[in-house]
């Protein structure tokens, strides 16, 4: 890729440090989509000796470019992203890779083709970790930054994700032990203030 091409690519994706997710930080400030997206690719690399059958840096490339697509329409969170969000971030995403110059455009083409088929070990790999790292990060943040729905979807967002591995299942597992951790010091705190 030529200079003037890559700097065209970073640019676009500097707008991910700007995005923001609906996740709180553990200082108090909302989660860029970039902050997101470099964890779970930390994630990725810190597995990687659970799949040695698996292409990690594949699997690390999945990681870095799944939330691309929110540089152009921003992030929407999964409870209130329709079908038509989720149509228009695809094709602004892949109209943009279109126009990459080749070998970039077939290998990014080829890279979203397997992660959309979700059928690879590699594309399984990435789509487990990104769920659990959402629930990681809301277990990081002020209990009071939660929506209620949150209370619940925490404990079961990523379940069918994790089935195809003994590895995730158990960090799923000690996930979840967080999430009840936190959901029991939020409610000993509340029945506290009741009191004061």
């Amino acid at each position: 890729m030529k200079p003037s091409e890559l700097l065209k690519v970073v640019h676009l994706a500097e707008k991910l440090k700007c995005n923001t997710r609906h996740c709180y930080t553990s200082s108090g400030r909302r989660e860029s989509v970039a902050e997101h997206s470099w964890r779970l690719s930390l994630m990725a690399m810190l597995v990687s000796s659970e799949f040695p059958e698996a292409d990690t840096d594949k699997v690390i490339r999945m990681c870095l470019i799944h939330d691309l697509g929110e540089a152009f329409c921003g992030d929407i969170p999964s409870f209130e992203k329709t079908a038509e969000d989720e149509k228009r971030e695809k094709m602004e995403f892949e109209a943009w890779v279109a126009s990459f110059p080749e070998p970039e455009k077939t290998q990014w083409q080829e890279l979203l083709c397997e992660m959309n088929a979700m059928e690879s070990l590699e594309a399984k790999i990435y789509k487990a970790l990104d769920k659990l790292e959402a629930v990681i990060q809301h277990d990081e943040s002020d209990i009071s930054t939660w929506i209620p729905l949150e209370y619940e979807l925490n404990l079961v967002y990523g379940n069918e994700n994790v089935q195809f591995s003994d590895y995730l299942k158990e960090l799923k597992a000690e996930i979840d032990k967080m999430t009840v951790e936190k959901l029991d010091d939020a409610e000993r705190d509340a029945a506290k203030q009741q009191y004061i």
